[in-house]
């Protein structure tokens, strides 16, 4: 449908209508004060502290259909340039005016303007020539505008259909290191039910097993399991399951997202690689969502708080006005920009993700009726800078400028909580606000508050006696080398990345070759933290540091879809934390091979094993006696009627037992089954004893 701006009949009081073409200084002035009111636009003039949400939120309280039809096509009358019908749909936050048409369709076929605005969203060539049906569409349009997809990574993104496991789009976000689990629900009536709580927490429930639920799933959603499974290698990855619905869940689908949530609190002491988060977004969250996102072009963010008599106080120090509240934690979700990060644009450092130390005590605290009272106690606070604080009455603070300095992993984490928020009357943190309209002062306000979940246990390690010692000693080594020891430390360009090292990687080989705990080497913070002293006591050679290196490479380059060592499929979705296995067994395959039950040196074994040409021979063999122990486990339990989870194997102190007996028996029917590896073995990796070593004991 075309409007035709010349054919537009307005009666009885035409001739106080015509069109100007004036520019925006004098639109705003005085001049046409008696001609358009501004009383509507002011709302979404950032200047005036107007935003998307404000503008929406003005005509809440008087709205019925026809004016909200009235409306648009008023706006497209003072707009044309802006709101023209189009083709082009690159931004994500296409204006409601380039919809238009599919909104009057729709409102003919009798939808109310609530459904014909959301069946328009989707009602565009992108969604409709791409996406089958409009439940499709909605998570589609879900990806682009609130995730900010591209059209591409949106299409891609999508996994529903037959075998979709109760999942209906996945997406990996590398930056903020989460996995995006989303299910969407797309209704026209006013509530939802339970029902798609359910299917989130049966997605959830085959998160146990990747392996399982890759097996029987469609083609698309295999490829994406797989990207999961690649990603989970980082233990500092969050998987996050969004419930997204176009309308607004019942109280009893209410009670079952409590009850989720809470078992996911739970869950997070479990020994697992990755948190857990659930969300829901239903019909209001869509809007606030939305409205953040377009705001993001703004990075003025401005926001009203209300607090609570009695609960604040306001002073001026040294020319600047501050705000010391008891701010409600539901409040702190209204928020703008704490998901898309644009609240803390002057943060030296973003969230570190839920799967964070404190993060999680914090999470747990919200979580509990018994202690979420008692937060306000439990929190060093919030500090915020504005470039100014405009005091309304009642308790009512106007915030211009607004940007969260101290507090970024506090409010992610909060916000993560926000069912459970929500319903909390009780519930407080200490938040300052300053008023600091200067740049340079207010970074460096930034700077000095920021110490709140500041590193990991590796970072406070890479400056230690030990790891100094060892830095040195390698780099002296390999000239053309480099450790790095610090996160996020760039190599520089001249260096041979086949002689660079990483302290992370470097601790968790060492606890499997040295420590002979490949079940403990996923786990970075307890390597940093409680093993630390045990596992660095004794100092190692950086040829030793450096073959640990070429076994893990050596490994890793196999770790593939394509599989050539042959590892069992189970053993192929465990990237994370698997190879360690493997490296443990081609230790123990030395020391087999020389009779030996110490600890062998990782440099002796990559001399030996060059200089016979046996590198890939000894991983291979490896790789089987891996098998074998995944393989015997598995049909151990079946015979005893008990579930087996790969991951729960690798993880358990038992599957070092298992390899053992697995490298055992290898040796036991070598001879027989291949004489001459047998013989290239007993000659070929000979090593002197004196390049053994005691194992190093790890206290459980």
């Amino acid at each position: 449908m075309t409007i035709n701006l010349n054919d537009i009949k307005l009666s009885p009081v035409l001739e106080s209508v015509y069109r100007s073409k004036i520019s925006d200084a004098e639109y705003f002035s005085s001049s046409y004060s008696n001609y358009i009111s501004n009383s509507r636009l002011k709302y979404i003039n950032p200047d005036q502290g107007g935003s998307p949400s404000l503008y929406n939120k003005g005509i809440e309280n008087k709205s019925t259909n026809s004016l909200e039809l009235g409306t648009a096509i008023h706006e497209l009358f003072l707009q044309p340039e802006s709101f023209k019908l189009g083709d082009s749909y690159n931004k994500p936050t296409a204006k409601l005016g380039m919809v238009i048409d599919s909104i009057i369709k729709y409102r003919k076929q009798g939808y109310t303007i609530r459904e014909s605005i959301t069946k328009s969203c989707i009602d565009i060539d992108y969604y409709k020539n791409n996406f089958p049906n409009d439940g499709q569409r909605f998570v589609a349009w879900y990806m682009r505008n609130i995730h900010l997809l591209d059209q591409r990574q949106a299409k891609d993104a999508i996994t529903d259909g037959a075998n979709d496991k109760q999942i209906d789009a996945v997406y990996i976000d590398e930056d903020e290191q989460k996995i995006y689990i989303v299910q969407g629900k797309y209704y026209l009536g006013e509530s939802v039910d339970a029902t798609p709580v359910r299917e989130v927490i049966s997605a959830w429930s085959q998160f146990s097993n990747l392996a399982q639920l890759q097996e029987n799933a469609n083609s698309k959603l295999k490829t994406k399991i797989s990207e999961i499974a690649t990603a989970l290698e980082d233990d500092s990855y969050c998987v996050c399951f969004e419930l997204i619905t176009t309308s607004i869940f019942t109280d009893a689908a209410m009670d079952d997202i409590h009850s989720f949530q809470t078992k996911l609190s739970e869950e997070d002491d479990a020994e697992l690689n990755y948190s857990t988060q659930f969300s829901v977004v239903d019909k209001q969250g869509l809007e606030d969502a939305y409205s953040c996102v377009i705001e993001q072009t703004n990075p003025t963010l401005n926001h009203t708080i209300k607090l609570e008599a009695g609960k604040y106080m306001t002073t001026e120090l040294g020319a600047t006005s501050v705000i010391v509240a008891a701010m409600p934690l539901k409040e702190c979700i209204k928020l703008p920009g704490i998901k898309d990060g644009s609240l803390f644009q002057k943060n030296v450092r973003q969230s570190l993700g839920i799967n964070n130390t404190v993060n999680k005590k914090i999470k747990k605290t919200i979580n509990d009726p018994n202690k979420c009272g008692d937060f306000f106690f439990f929190h060093n606070g919030i500090t915020a800078i504005c470039n100014k604080i405009e005091e309304c009455g009642n308790g009512e603070f106007k915030l211009y400028g607004l940007n969260v300095v101290n507090g970024c992993q506090s409010l992610n984490t909060i916000l993560s909580c926000s069912e459970n928020v929500r319903k909390r009357d009780d519930a407080y943190v200490l938040f300052r606000f300053y008023e600091i309209p200067q740049r340079d002062r207010a970074d460096s306000i930034s700077i000095n508050t920021n110490t709140q979940s500041a590193v990991k246990a590796r970072d406070l390690r890479s400056n230690s006696k030990q790891i100094l010692k060892l830095k040195k000693a390698y780099e002296a080594k390999y000239s053309n080398g480099f450790f790095a020891t610090k996160r996020g430390e760039i190599i520089p360009a001249d260096k041979d990345k086949q002689y660079c090292i990483e302290l992370s990687y470097l601790g968790k080989n060492l606890t499997a070759w040295y420590m002979q705990r490949p079940n403990l080497s996923y786990g970075e913070t307890k390597i940093f933290d409680k093993y630390f002293n045990t596992l660095f006591k004794n100092d190692y050679l950086p040829e030793d540091a450096y073959a640990l290196s070429f076994w893990m490479r050596k490994i890793m380059d196999a770790w593939t879809q394509e599989n050539p060592l042959g590892l069992e499929e189970e053993l192929l979705t465990m990237k994370a934390y698997a190879p360690y296995h493997l490296l443990f067994a081609i230790s123990m395959v030395f020391a087999k091979c020389n009779n030996q039950t110490n600890v062998p040196s990782p440099s002796e074994c990559l001399k030996v094993a060059s200089e016979n040409n046996l590198v890939d021979s000894i991983i291979n063999i490896a790789a089987n006696c891996l098998n074998s122990a995944i393989s015997a486990e598995k049909n151990n339990c079946e015979q005893n009627n008990r579930s087996f989870i790969p991951q729960n194997w690798v993880k358990n102190k038992s599957c070092n037992a298992g390899i053992m007996s697995a490298i055992q028996n290898y040796f036991s029917f070598l001879p027989t089954m291949n004489k001459e590896m047998d013989s290239k073995l007993k000659n070929g990796v000979k090593i002197d004893s004196k390049y053994f070593s005691y194992r190093v004991q790890a206290e459980d």
